[in-house]
């Protein structure tokens, strides 16, 4: 979850990696932190609690100019929001700087273990054990290198690390099960290493994702920058390569206040898009190689608005295909016992590739020797690199903490698959179908785009109310979770998603004249859900209905009514409704005044349990 970022060069290297920060610190802002060798050669730290801005505040006008730095933004999980728990984590006496992502899970045991023998820790973080056991093993003579894989063969747990080394100028990084990806700039005899491949966009030209107990060495010393070795000290090629295709912008915000607002209006042009990738660009094949997939049932596990996409996919699966489906959580399928069969399709669904406990969940899955296929938005990442197929999703970079286009976009490829699997393989019909029934939804999400100030109105009416239940039946069921979702994310209020039957087996108990009830309204079923919000209605509940355009019954009963065009989406309905929710959570949590691209106690990419 926190971001990493490291540069040897001859640029200043601090300026690089607190660019790379910037871009990351959706990762993880509880504080920021770089270490760097000066042109004194000193090992310096500078490191502040808070965001990003607070450390660039702290190192400005002071004359900084390194050849070699590394820097972190933190997600906290073990000790408080400090500056003292901040990385880097440094020993200036042994020329020894260091940041981690993950979490060690023998950390107490280390920690105990380096105390008997003089070790000392200045922070509560479990990451300073590893920084202890560097120290430990450079006091005993053993050379840098090999310091580095013993502390590590120490470790439990998933994590990164990255190593400045003051003496030799060099840096070092190794990973087990958490994200880690090195660059490379030969035009400008630069070399990089962060945990996110969008650090290093337009300043590495090729990137690395190493595998598993994998050394990176930077060192200008080297003939080659950028070495790969294994725990044993060998070289090895256990790493994919890549030319880097990841744009950035620095201005890519455009005339948006937020992140986030950009991205949801990002959707219709991504919808467009798709059918194009996979009938005649770069996924045709990809998709091709799905449909072969063995697909007696489908298990599909994901994490969050991941989850939610499969809950939408599973329908899509059920009702077009008759292809039994199970949407499991990561985090509780990975700790079960679930039965699984080699006939049947593991399907991973992630923004980031990065997601520890969706990882984990499928590599239980390929150890009982089933197939399996990723709906994934970030190439050369552990999932893409581990699952038998994957389908990109080609949402492009995406920076709000709170994912909107992702979700469209997992949904719509689950969606493609399906139709492809149905239609017996691909054909130019289905293409053009596809092409007509996506783009049919792209304009109705643009027009909805062009006038918001409906829903900006009962975001300025409602956003004052101490909870909000969101309803839906059937394939609005797991829109209604993902509408609280955001809301909660972003606007730091309770709200909760439920099937609109379920009210009555409890949760209806909470209604009352401080609660709202949004009410998402398809055509399937109208009848009914119209019965169940008469019920909260009834309990005094302020209603929100999100629903097919002209039902006077509806409007009725409604506080707010937002009228929707639903004609000829058919099941792509949902995901307009979806966009509707999206602006929702986003105006009532711009009126409360939240941080909303960088909402507290959350970070983009969650790589530990």
């Amino acid at each position: 979850m926190c971001g990493i970022v490291g540069h040897l060069g001859p640029s200043n290297s601090v300026d690089v990696v607190l660019e790379g920060l910037r871009r990351l610190e959706y990762r993880g802002y509880d504080s920021a932190g770089v270490s760097f060798i000066s042109k004194n050669d000193e090992l310096l730290v500078y490191k502040k609690e808070g965001k990003i801005g607070n450390l660039e505040a702290e190192l400005e006008g002071k004359d900084i100019h390194a050849r070699s730095c590394i820097g972190h933004t933190r997600w906290a999980t073990h000790g408080g929001v400090t500056d003292y728990n901040a990385h880097p984590h440094v020993s200036t006496k042994d020329g020894i700087a260091m940041v981690h992502n993950g979490i060690i899970e023998n950390a107490n045991e280390i920690r105990n273990e380096l105390k008997e023998q003089g070790i000392y820790f200045e922070s509560e973080t479990d990451s300073e054990t590893f920084l202890g056991l560097l120290i430990f093993h450079k006091r005993q003579g053993t050379p840098i290198k090999e310091a580095v894989i013993k502390s590590f063969e120490r470790i439990e747990g998933f994590s990164a690390f990255v190593v400045l080394n003051r003496e030799t100028d060099e840096i070092f990084a190794i990973k087990k099960g958490a994200p880690l990806v090195c660059g490379s700039n030969e035009v400008n005899s630069e070399v990089f290493v962060s945990s996110d491949p969008y650090a290093l966009a337009g300043m590495a030209t090729r990137i690395y994702f190493p595998e598993d107990n994998v050394l990176c060495h930077l060192s200008v010393k080297n003939n080659q920058l950028l070495n790969f070795y294994e725990l044993d000290g060998s070289k090895t090629h256990r790493y994919m390569s890549k030319e880097q295709t990841i744009d950035h912008d620095p201005a890519s915000k455009g005339d948006f206040e937020h992140y986030m607002l950009k991205e949801i209006h990002e959707q219709p042009e991504l919808i467009r898009s798709l059918t194009q990738y996979y009938f005649q660009g770069e996924g045709k094949e990809s998709l091709e190689s799905a449909i072969k997939l063995p697909m007696d049932a489908i298990s599909i596990t994901a994490c969050g608005t991941a989850y939610y996409a499969g809950l939408v996919i599973k329908d899509y699966f059920e009702s077009n295909n008759r292809i039994r489906c199970f949407t499991e959580v990561a985090s509780e399928f990975r700790y079960r016992n679930p039965i699984l069969s080699q006939n049947e399709l593991a399907m991973f669904i992630s923004q980031s590739g990065e997601t520890a406990d969706t990882l984990a969940a499928q590599t239980m899955c390929k150890e009982k020797g089933m197939k399996s296929l990723s709906i994934v938005n970030t190439e050369g990442s552990t999932l893409y690199r581990d699952c038998d197929v994957n389908l990109m999703i080609r949402a492009g970079v995406e920076i709000g903490v709170a994912s909107t286009k992702a979700f469209t976009q997992q949904v719509l490829t689950g969606k493609t698959l399906s139709e492809v699997i149905s239609n017996g393989g691909m054909s130019d019909d289905l293409r053009n179908s596809l092409s007509s029934r996506y783009s049919l939804l792209a304009e109705r999400v643009e027009q909805l785009l062009d006038n918001t100030k409906p829903i900006k109105d009962v975001a300025d009416a409602i956003y004052k109310y101490k909870g909000f239940f969101y309803t839906g039946r059937g394939a609005y069921f797991p829109i209604a979770l993902e509408g609280a979702l955001k809301l909660k994310e972003i606007a730091y209020v309770h709200a909760e998603g439920y099937a609109s039957g379920e009210l009555k087996h409890g949760p209806i108990a909470l209604i009352d004249e401080e609660k709202v009830n949004v009410a998402l309204v398809g055509e399937d079923l109208f009848e009914k859900t119209v019965s169940n919000i008469q019920e909260i209605k009834a309990r005094k509940g302020l209603i929100v209905s999100i629903g097919p355009k002209g039902k006077e019954d509806l409007r009725e009963i409604s506080d707010h009514y937002i009228e929707l065009d639903f004609d000829g989406l058919g099941d792509l309905a949902p995901l307009y409704v979806n966009v509707v929710n999206q602006l929702l959570a986003y105006y009532i949590a711009k009126n409360l005044g939240t941080d909303i691209d960088k909402p507290r106690n959350l970070a983009k990419s969650v790589t530990v349990e």
